[in-house]
């Protein structure tokens, strides 16, 4: 990854002749669990994204600041933060949307254990995803034909959103059920279930929606769309929990759970 040493054109405001650059008031948690937020100056740019500021501090003024990010172009999902108390992709989030006046704060994604800073540990993130039976079961081997999904299918067709989740985390650190009952699995997890509901290859079907159906499923959404809200990639999670929710009844119903 390479940087430019000639640092961009700033916005700059004409007062009485003089020339003057306009400054962001950036208040960024440092520390672990029980850390705080320290306030930082940074100069405000044209097309300014969240990530560039993040990266300003970290460059220019305290290069111990800890945080993600890969790609800086929306396709890694790394750099999710919350910012002003919105979890959002920060490489996508241009402070002129999100600035109140001059001043934001930066923080790590919620409901998720800080390491430092803004960077968070994913393990229980994706332990879930585990624990939703999230892995692909198949019966083919290498010796079959592959097996292949018609695009034009009913169970394909139910799943065209779903399974273009990159797994940021961020629905995960929006959702308030998670943060009242830990244990939850949580939007991205039981997504990743429903997809895998609907793909007529998987032979793990009854496990998988054994695992869903517990006190910590499906079952646990209060269906307040704050995942479907903050998703990034337009995804609705809340959709594919309550095609969960019916799957479970009608594999209740025929005695199979």
């Amino acid at each position: 990854m390479v940087f430019s040493a000639k640092p961009p054109r700033l916005r700059a405001s004409a007062v009485k002749g003089l020339t003057f650059m306009t400054t962001l008031k950036v208040k960024i948690w440092r520390g672990t669990e029980s850390g705080q937020f320290q306030t930082y100056d940074v100069p405000r740019l044209e097309s300014q994204t969240v990530l560039d500021v993040v990266t300003y501090v970290q460059r220019r003024l305290d290069p111990s600041l800890a945080y993600r990010f890969a790609c800086r172009v929306g396709v890694c999902g790394s750099c999710a933060m919350t910012v002003n108390g919105v979890s959002r992709w920060t490489c996508r989030t241009h402070v002129d949307k999100v600035a109140a006046g001059d001043t934001l704060e930066i923080a790590p994604l919620r409901n998720l254990p800080v390491i430092r800073d803004l960077a968070t540990d994913m393990t229980e993130f994706f332990d879930k995803w585990a624990k939703a039976r999230g892995r692909f079961t198949g019966a083919h081997t290498r010796k079959d034909d592959f097996a292949t999904v018609k695009p034009e299918s009913k169970e394909r067709k139910r799943v065209d959103a779903g399974i273009e989740c990159i797994g940021c985390g961020v629905c995960y650190s929006a959702c308030e059920v998670v943060t009242w009952k830990p244990d939850y699995l949580g939007p991205a997890a039981l997504n990743r279930a429903w997809t895998l509901a609907n793909d007529v290859r998987d032979v793990a079907q009854q496990e998988r929606l054994a695992a869903v159906a517990g006190d910590a499923g499906c079952h646990a959404c209060h269906t307040h769309l704050n995942c479907t809200e903050r998703c990034p990639k337009g995804i609705s999670p809340t959709a594919g929990i309550a095609g969960l929710k019916r799957l479970v009844l009608k594999a209740a119903m025929k005695g199979e759970l």
